[in-house]
């Protein structure tokens, strides 16, 4: 259920942002990054997980945990295939930031 009202949301959120976009108050710009962040992260295979962590944040196991804030036993079972879980809902939108913009926009 909070998943389909999520759902919901985002799209009434684009849809207001289009028509904003359409009546000039808001940029063209600005209603692509609406787009962005309202979209559901792609789905990321244990394979996909250690090649963001390993080409994209160059990090350890432990230090990539500490990043997305979450255990590194956590990361250990995304890399893992025998694991069968898979990161979801923050955690997966972490990781489309970092692999769209790299590690460097989490560093605040």
């Amino acid at each position: 259920m909070a998943a389909r009202k999520s759902d919901r949301v985002s799209a009434e959120m684009v849809e207001m942002a289009f028509l904003l976009s359409k009546h000039e108050v808001l940029s063209a710009h600005d209603l692509e990054r609406i787009k962005a962040l309202s979209s559901p992260p792609p789905a990321y295979t244990p394979e996909r997980v250690a090649q963001i962590r390993i080409k994209k944040a160059k990090m350890s196991q432990s230090v990539f945990a500490g990043m997305l804030n979450v255990t590194t036993s956590t990361v250990q079972k995304w890399e893992s295939p025998a694991s069968g879980k898979h990161p979801g809902g923050a955690a997966a939108k972490l990781l489309q930031i970092i692999e769209t913009k790299g590690i460097e926009v989490l560093a605040v």
